[in-house]
């Protein structure tokens, strides 16, 4: 029997970043990963080595935004290990039907001037979306890197800076009913409030509707929040894919002694005396935790899956059915479509120039076609009628990713998990390889409309449905977010209050990922964060010290700054 002080199930990024934090402290840890390599929805994997050798493709996560608002490449020096990001720009690229198109540049100014060839108005407009939202994007940062519970961690984040920003928002006189009036609303509604052109609205739309619910639903204006990041920090890439973060963190790691076990699927949670113990995965093969277990999974199968409903109901009688009843997810998903091409796609009447490919690539010819790609997989349809698309062409930016003067195709489509009346396909969802791959040619035909050359140049594909996507992730329903982004499920309720701040009722069973605060994407946030929980419930008068020796020393450094 194998014994740590810490175990960690899933060696995502959030479970990789919360070991190398841990590690670095003294502690020994391993992770124990289901799949046969570690990395989660942050892998890059050659899918097709007999029909396209040398290809490469990011399974899941692609562009990273959230990651540069955070500490975490820095603090683990992620480039030592090899971790090298590079920076897109045009970031998105998105044709209109009537021949207009959006160009999103990283400059703000930039952008503007392209969207003044269409229409000055929207142009003026969209330098005071702009400002505004980067102003709170930067007044709300220091909360996400930071238990959402935690107040010394959250003020100590903040520098003058930063307050400013946050109370330039939400304290001026006369505008602070107005901006809470602002993220009630929703995405659609403030798109409306600020822009005329459709082809401005409908990429906005596209990109907000990320947060994984259609740009009409409210409390969700915060998605508008997406374009803003993209200007500063900025949108990146890791050479090499975003596998490539995975293989940095995992060279930290086990450069620090942390062990990564693959092929663990982990079957259940030993509890002894109240405590979590250990693990034990598929096969019988048992883990000890001498410290503590922290899962880098989705409550509801932690709870509902991995520990006996007793030994749940010993900590909490009402948190089995909280989990099941209260938990949201929408049923949205995602289509996955890769293909190997023998040249980049040409928007032939889009004044096409390569570098448009750089950054994303969106198919949004209106908001109305944005709210039904999201609105209908909550129903259980597929909206691929007239699809609404993002795609990536990474290869423009990073050629590595394919044999010479080849390029890479990654397409995410919207679907349901569970298609409405089937019970047939993958786990009773509906989806079948026939329907996933029909569904693929609609999505596929739509872009060829924009890129005609598109279909000829195609290699080779590979489809991944949403049931085979969950399946792979391990995620509840396909949702890669865990559970959905929304604003009720977010900060100190994510994923319940009780659960908000990365400890459980089970003394010594923690939570991180997606399903923790901030939530989904590429940050790294919740494994530091969660670190620094363990941290504080282990050693608790030296990490208060310490973190009161940080805050007060990033004060000094503001009023020098300032």
């Amino acid at each position: 029997m194998h014994s740590y002080d810490i175990l960690i199930i899933g060696a995502g990024h959030n479970g990789l970043t919360c070991a190398a934090y841990l590690l670095k402290e003294g502690y020994t840890v391993a992770l124990l990963e289901k799949r046969p390599v570690p990395g989660g929805g942050a892998t890059t994997e050659e899918l097709m080595p007999q029909d396209a050798p040398g290809f490469q493709f990011n399974r899941c996560a692609i562009d990273h935004e959230f990651i540069h608002l955070g500490p975490v490449v820095k603090e683990l020096e992620l480039e030592k290990y090899g971790l090298e990001y590079l920076y897109c720009d045009p970031v998105v690229f998105c044709p209109h039907p009537d021949g207009k198109y959006f160009l999103a540049r990283k400059s703000v100014e930039a952008t503007c001037a392209e969207i003044a060839r269409f229409s000055p108005r929207d142009a003026k407009k969209y330098a005071e979306f702009i400002d505004f939202w980067q102003r709170l994007l930067k007044g709300i940062t220091p909360m996400f890197n930071a238990p959402p519970k935690s107040v010394i961690d959250i003020l100590g984040n903040y520098d003058l800076s930063k307050l400013k920003d946050l109370l330039s928002v939400m304290a001026v006189p006369g505008r602070t009913l107005d901006f809470f009036r602002t993220l009630l609303s929703s995405s659609e509604d403030i798109l409306n409030e600020y822009f005329d052109s459709e082809f401005v609205k409908a990429p906005l739309a596209r990109l907000a509707a990320e947060m994984g619910a259609p740009p009409s639903q409210k409390n969700l204006a915060l998605g508008a929040i997406m374009l803003g990041m993209r200007h500063d920090p900025g949108m990146a890439r890791p050479r090499g894919g975003t596998g490539a973060l995975t293989q940095a963190l995992v060279n930290l790691v086990t450069s620090l002694g942390g062990k990564i076990f693959t092929d663990q699927s982990v079957e259940k949670i030993l509890i002894d005396d109240d405590r979590a113990v250990g693990i034990r995965v598929t096969g019988g093969q048992e883990y000890r935790a001498t410290k503590g277990i922290i899962s880098n999974i989705d409550a509801k199968r932690v709870f509902l899956q991995l520990l006996e409903p007793s030994e749940v109901d010993d900590a909490d009688n009402n948190l089995r059915e909280r989990l099941d009843r209260r938990i949201v997810n929408n049923n949205e998903t995602i289509l996955k479509i890769d293909c190997a091409l023998s040249e980049a796609p040409k928007f032939t009447n889009h004044e096409h120039k390569d570098e448009y490919l750089i950054g994303s690539l969106l198919i949004a010819d209106s908001v109305k076609q944005v709210e039904i790609a999201h609105s209908d997989p909550a129903i259980g349809r597929i909206p691929d009628a007239d699809p609404s698309i993002y795609a990536v062409v990474p290869t423009v930016r990073d050629p590595s990713m394919a044999p010479p003067g080849c390029h890479t195709l990654w397409i995410e489509f919207f679907a349901p998990y569970q298609i409405e009346n089937r019970q047939d396909g993958l786990n009773g969802t509906g989806w079948t390889d026939t329907l996933k791959n029909q569904v693929a040619d609609r999505v596929l035909d739509k872009l060829a409309d924009y890129a005609p050359n598109l279909k000829q140049s195609i290699i080779a594909r590979h489809v991944e449905s949403p049931a085979e996507l969950g399946d792979r992730l391990g995620s509840y329903k396909g949702n890669y977010y865990h559970i959905d982004m929304t604003l009720e499920q977010m900060i100190f309720f994510r994923p319940l209050p009780e659960l908000a701040n990365y400890k459980t009722p089970i003394k010594g069973l923690y939570l991180t990922g997606a399903g923790t605060h901030p939530g989904g994407s590429i940050s790294g946030m919740p494994g530091r964060n969660c670190a620094r929980v363990f941290l504080h419930e282990d050693r608790p008068i030296a990490q208060t010290l310490k973190d009161a020796g940080d805050s007060f020393q990033a004060a000094i450094e503001s009023l020098f700054r300032g």
